[in-house]
Formats: structure tokens, sequence, C-alpha cells
């Protein structure tokens, strides 16, 4: 099951690197021409890639992680935490790109609520909680 879901998820992240790099080269295609014509499509977009690549990453990687004091952190959160950070940032240095501060919202919002998410799945799946 976990062969499965490591899969699910590098080929999500390619799916993602993809859009990116269309979206940077200014690129048209099916998915940025439905977000760039309907309203808040970007920002539930933002949302849902990658709080669903942070479900996948955290269930891939057994929701392995660091706890401090009652925080659970699993380590995929922090790798998609900072894969999204570089990427929003990068956007700086790309005419066809806007650094945007509700984009960076929406991405917290996604990452945080499927976080929760892949902790309650992975203890349900499992009967166990986090390891650290």
């Amino acid at each position: 099951m976990r062969t499965l879901i490591s899969s699910l998820a590098l080929a999500f992240f390619a799916f993602i690197l993809w859009i990116i790099y269309q979206a940077d080269a200014g690129a048209s295609n099916l998915f940025l021409d439905f977000v760039r014509r309907t309203p808040y499509a970007d920002k539930v977009g933002h949302l849902g890639l990658f709080g669903l690549l942070t479900l996948l990453v955290n269930l891939a990687s057994a929701c392995r992680g660091i706890r401090w004091q009652r925080l659970t952190l699993p380590y995929g959160t922090l790798a998609v935490l900072s894969f999204v950070l570089l990427e929003e940032l990068s956007q700086y240095f790309f005419p066809s790109r806007t650094l945007d501060g509700k984009d960076l919202l929406a991405d917290a919002l996604g990452i945080t609520a499927f976080t929760w998410l892949s902790l309650v799945l992975h203890r349900q799946l499992t009967g166990r909680r986090m390891q650290a």
C-alpha cells in the first residue's frame, strides 16, 4: 500500500511541477485557462494541490516526523512547506507570475488541513500515532 501511495505522491508532485513550469513560461493549457477565467479558482487550486500533496507525502512516509510539546509535525509537511515557500518566492523572478500573499495563505490552509487529515487517516489505518 505504501508503494502505491508513494507512486501517487511522486506522480502528483510531477504534475504540480508541470503546472508551475507552464505558469512560469506564461503558457496556456486547460488547467491554467480554467484558473484564469474562474473566480477564486487560483486560491482553491493552491489549497487543494498543496494540501493533497501534503496528504500523499505524509501517508507515504507513514507520518514520521517530530513532536514538540503537543505539536505533531510530519516531515512530509515540512518538505511541502519548504517547497511551497521556495516556489512562491521564486515568482518574483518571472515576469509572467506575481508574488501573492493570498496564495501563500491558501497554501498554508491546505497544508494545515491536510496535515491534520493525514494524521487522522494514519491513525485509523494503522491504529498508531505518528512516529518520531
